[in-house]
């Protein structure tokens, strides 16, 4: 008989706010010791972006921010202020779609997303609680994966992977739900293609989206408001783990038939 699989989920609570120049990884070793885990081979550790922007000091006044005459422009026709544009911009390839509320870019990581994944919500801590303050994203989301596992594999001498998730729009469906920005060890796609079904058919073009799949299953935990658990522990991931990039899962433009 085979055995059940099963994927475990678990909310660090207590999680402390974290504040800029902080150790994300000891933070998290503290609040695993605090939730009474212990790390195991083949453990994935969840993260918000949040915690990571704010750890790198991602954090910038808007009274600081000269906005130039594109982002003048372009902040009458979106109905944003210039200087947050003016830093959608600096944070951007190019520009996909604009309307009055929105603008849609490539991020400067390759990632499609809304207003360059800059956010206002739960901005609070040594800086104030003021709406002139915004959050911008890691500037290497992958290099700061690699970091925080590198220094949780020295401490627990376990085989491990890290994730950073940040909550995306999608082209075809309403709503918003965790998605990959940043991953080290373990697989942003797994290529099923040459497996077969249960009718012993050879898949030929199928690809999972393995990371994606997480982060959403983990965003349910995190929550998008005010639920205070930036960190997830999931144990039971189903595919092996290896070194992969969250570039993985960017489509080429040359594929992209919405671009």
């Amino acid at each position: 008989m085979k055995q059940p699989r099963k994927l475990e989920l678990t909310a660090l609570v207590d999680f402390p706010l974290v504040q800029p120049g902080d150790i994300v990884a000891d933070l998290i070793l503290h609040a695993l010791d605090e939730n009474r885990i212990s790390l195991e081979d083949g453990d994935i550790l969840v993260l918000a972006q949040k915690i990571i922007s704010k750890a790198e000091a991602r954090l910038v006044n808007l009274n600081n921010v000269h906005a130039s005459g594109q982002a003048e422009e372009l902040a009458a026709f979106i109905e944003k202020r210039p200087e947050l544009v003016e830093l959608i911009l600096q944070e951007s390839n190019s520009i996909l779609r604009k309307r009055p509320g929105t603008i849609i870019v490539e991020h400067k990581s390759g990632f499609i997303c809304a207003n360059a994944g800059i956010d206002h919500s739960n901005i609070k801590g040594p800086w104030g609680d003021d709406k002139d303050w915004v959050l911008l994203l890691p500037e290497d989301s992958d290099a700061s994966a690699a970091r925080i596992r590198s220094y949780l594999e020295k401490s627990t001498g376990k085989r491990l992977a890290v994730l950073i998730i940040d909550s995306h729009g999608r082209a075809w469906r309403n709503g918003v739900l965790g998605t990959c920005i940043g991953l080290s060890g373990m697989p942003g796609l797994v290529d099923m293609r040459g497996a077969e079904d249960l009718n012993a058919y050879k898949l030929r073009v199928t690809t999972i989206a393995a990371a994606d799949e997480l982060a959403a299953a983990a965003s349910l935990l995190m929550g998008q408001a005010g639920e205070g658990t930036p960190v997830v522990h999931a144990r039971g991931f189903p595919y092996a783990l290896r070194e992969g990039t969250a570039a993985e899962l960017i489509r080429d433009k040359e594929k992209d038939l919405f671009r």
